[in-house]
Parts: C-alpha cells; structure tokens; sequence
C-alpha cells in the first residue's frame, strides 16, 4: 500500500499556469518563494513575494496571508524551493496547493520569451 505522506506533489505546468492566468487569474493565489532580487530581474505580474529566505518575516502569519481555500500556485526559479513551499503549505491546511514545474525559467522558454532567463 502506498504511504500517504509520499504522494506525488500536486503541479501545474507553464503551459497550464499561462492558460489559468489568461482564464482565472483573480480566482487564484500566486506566491513567488525567489529572493527579491531574483524578482526584480524575472517576474510574473500578479505574484505576492514571500522568499523563502524569510520565512521568519512572515511564516506565522501565513492563514491571515492567503487562504488555505483558494487555490494556490508557488513559483521559483526551476521548481524546487517552490515544491518545498507547497509541501509547507499543505503541512498548514491548504487544500488546492499547486506547484509550476520548471519554475520562470521554464515559462521563459515554452511561454513568454520576453521573461528574462538568469
């Protein structure tokens, strides 16, 4: 029987993450977990920054931040701090927790050219 706290982590591709925008974009939470730098250089529009860097800053705070309802898509720069995000959010109650496989980099490449790559 497979054990329930290894189940694959929910995701979305670029792909899919450029359909929901143009489709849904108010309905959806969009956290970007990169370092503010990283930001400036790449962004989304429509992302709230939450670094994981600084996760002190605002970690106790995160029910009154988001909903845990609303579904929620994490980026970052190639998927893997946004995973360890999502798997954080789903520890605190979120339902609907999604993670963008590939990362900006990755919606640089097959979506919007014009997102600069770093």
């Amino acid at each position: 029987m497979p054990d329930p706290t290894h189940q694959p982590l929910p995701h979305i591709t670029v792909i899919e993450l450029a359909q929901k925008l143009a489709e849904s974009a108010a309905s959806l939470q969009l956290v970007d977990v990169r370092e503010p730098w990283e930001v400036e250089t790449a962004h989304l529009d429509g992302f709230v920054n939450l670094p994981l860097s600084n996760y002190a800053d605002w970690s106790s705070d995160i029910q009154t931040r988001l909903n845990a309802e609303t579904e929620t898509l994490v980026l970052c720069h190639h998927g893997i701090r946004s995973a360890q995000m999502c798997q954080w959010l789903i520890m605190q109650g979120f339902s609907n927790v999604k993670n963008i496989s590939g990362g900006i980099a990755e919606y640089s490449r097959q979506v919007d050219s014009s997102v600069p790559q770093y």
